[in-house]
């Protein structure tokens, strides 16, 4: 099964009007992807852009077959221009003025505005709430009166963020869906070491230490598991930049897979973080009477012995230790030091 059909079977309604409007010459050049999932977020940008570009379709729909859309699948499409948030702030970088560097928002107008005959030309621009209003004004004339055969692809899990003169000029493209996916590395060793200090340790120090040693070892790991995933997915997209033996291509990809490594670290760490406050909130949940086939990630607890009775004073300790942890993760303090003090106040109820 392709992307597009796996897409076609879950948001059957939405991918039945863009057909449509595709078929009828009516597509937008501008969208908004709003989901929660940021998965979901990249993959219909995918899915999107072939539907948009594909000179193969037939009543709307793309063949997904042809080279275009299979440059479009492996991300080989150098007519398609991606910015992404960097660095600690997790911001999208409007770029300088006159010569905007890699990754900027300029340097993806400039790039939009370049002559490319018949070709489509996509912008995409992940986490766009991540835009500053600096940078949100100078994408307004773009999106509203973009380069001939330029689509603008916008995707954010908070459009609420953005101004309204960025929101009124796009599509918005809703993929509602409840449940939050955590895969980032170290997700299992996350739950048990969870399930360890809430339910197994109590006051054994050295188990204590043990389960908040395996916690600060996922939170370690995140940044070089992030880098070695972008070097996975950019292996295919810079080899074929190489062979393009366009520098300024080679160039922006290389930036791209850079800029890609730290967004998916600045990404994995909220994810983990996330996870915690997650697993605490279920258990309060099921403390206070709600049935564990309606927890929104029932998959935190698989294999888990989760006990069926939880004191819910207990319960709530948990939760206020887990969002106090997530509050404190905010700053810029020592990762180990917050997390070993969660793990013992979680497992010994120091706070009580």
């Amino acid at each position: 099964m392709t992307l597009y059909s796996e897409y076609s079977k879950r948001f059957g309604d939405i991918i039945a009007c863009l057909e449509n409007a595709r078929s009828s010459g009516r597509l937008s050049h501008a969208f908004l992807i709003h989901s929660p999932d940021p998965i979901v977020r990249k993959e219909f940008a995918i899915v999107l852009m072939q539907l948009a570009g594909c000179k193969n379709s037939h009543n709307g729909k793309p063949d997904c077959s042809c080279t275009f859309c299979n440059q479009i699948a492996n991300g080989t499409y150098s007519d398609c221009h991606t910015v992404t948030p960097v660095g600690k702030m997790f911001q999208i970088k409007v770029g300088d003025r006159l010569n905007p560097e890699p990754n900027t928002l300029r340097n993806m107008l400039d790039h939009l505005g370049y002559t490319s005959g018949s070709h489509r030309k996509f912008g995409l621009i992940h986490d766009a709430d991540r835009m500053n209003t600096e940078a949100q004004n100078a994408l307004l004339k773009t999106l509203e009166e973009p380069p001939a055969e330029t689509t603008m692809i916008l995707t954010s899990a908070n459009p609420s963020a953005l101004l309204p003169t960025t929101r009124s000029r796009c599509q918005i493209l809703p993929l509602p869906d409840n449940k939050y996916r955590f895969d980032f590395a170290g997700f299992d060793e996350t739950r048990e070491a969870l399930f360890d200090l809430c339910f197994t340790c109590g006051c054994d120090l050295t188990r204590v230490e043990d389960a908040a040693s395996r916690l600060i070892k996922v939170a370690a790991s995140l940044a070089d598991a992030a880098k070695d995933a972008a070097e996975e997915e950019f292996s295919g997209i810079m080899e074929a930049a190489v062979k393009s033996e366009d520098a300024v291509y080679i160039k922006r990809t290389e930036a791209r897979k850079n800029d890609a490594a730290n967004g998916a670290y600045i990404r994995d760490r909220r994810s983990f973080i996330s996870a915690i406050t997650t697993f605490a909130s279920q258990i309060f949940l099921l403390a206070n009477g709600v049935d564990s086939a309606n927890l929104p990630n029932p998959e935190l607890f698989d294999h888990l012995a989760i006990p069926v009775s939880i004191d819910k004073e207990r319960a709530a300790r948990i939760l206020k230790e887990a969002e106090e942890l997530e509050y404190t993760l905010l700053f810029n303090v020592s990762d180990e030091l917050a997390l070993r003090t969660f793990a013992i106040n979680t497992a010994m109820d120091m706070r009580r």
